[in-house]
């Protein structure tokens, strides 16, 4: 399957209607990580871009931008982050993987940070590295790239939860670019779903 065939198949449960091109400067992007990304990764960027699932879920930025309200967030912060736990509870031992090879795309809202693990010289067989808070190991590999994680995810396919939080219901699926979200807020409505928020705006500029 090609990574715009899988980004096609999410998009059948996860409608991109709120999504963006998220214009990523990508040489820049490489020059700052020293990688290349991989080809589905790109390709959700170009059609949903960076944001939240269901409000509990968000694909990091590759670069870093300025945000409407606050900075959405970024990959270089969360990076830090998997890394420093992957050193702090053994992950170098059991996967005898060394934190740079870890790069964080997204987080959950259970504090779970998913990463690929970049061991490989080819992007597109990184596999998904899951550093979780509240799952049964603190640290599990899947073989699949983040597309297709995500739709294994999305479609609750996996026999255990590879997050620490239950992020499928069976109801419908929602993408929220960020700038559509902090645009909510800044309107006085639910930044996830868009019906009015007595709180949201309360510290808009």
């Amino acid at each position: 399957m090609t990574e715009n065939a899988r980004i096609k198949a999410l998009e059948q449960i996860m409608p991109a209607t709120h999504g963006a091109d998220e214009d990523i400067d990508w040489r820049a992007a490489e020059a700052v990580w020293g990688t290349r990304f991989p080809a589905d990764f790109v390709a959700f960027m170009g059609r949903f871009g960076a944001g939240s699932i269901n409000g509990e879920a968000s694909i990091l930025l590759p670069l870093p931008k300025p945000g409407l309200q606050w900075d959405p967030a970024g990959m270089a912060e969360e990076t830090d982050n998997a890394r420093q736990v992957w050193e702090a509870e053994g992950g170098r031992s059991a996967f005898d993987v060394d934190p740079e090879s870890i790069i964080a795309w997204g987080v959950t809202g259970g504090s779970d940070i998913l990463c690929w693990l970049t061991s490989d010289p080819d992007p597109d067989r990184w596999p998904v590295l899951v550093c979780g808070r509240h799952t049964a190991d603190s640290f599990a590999v899947y073989p699949y790239g983040m597309a297709e994680f995500l739709y294994r995810l999305c479609s609750d396919e996996f026999d255990v939860s590879p997050v620490g939080i239950t992020f499928w219901d069976g109801g419908r699926l929602s993408f929220v670019h960020w700038r559509k979200a902090q645009r909510r807020w800044q309107e006085g409505r639910n930044p996830e779903t868009g019906e009015p928020d007595p709180y949201a705006g309360e510290f808009a500029d």
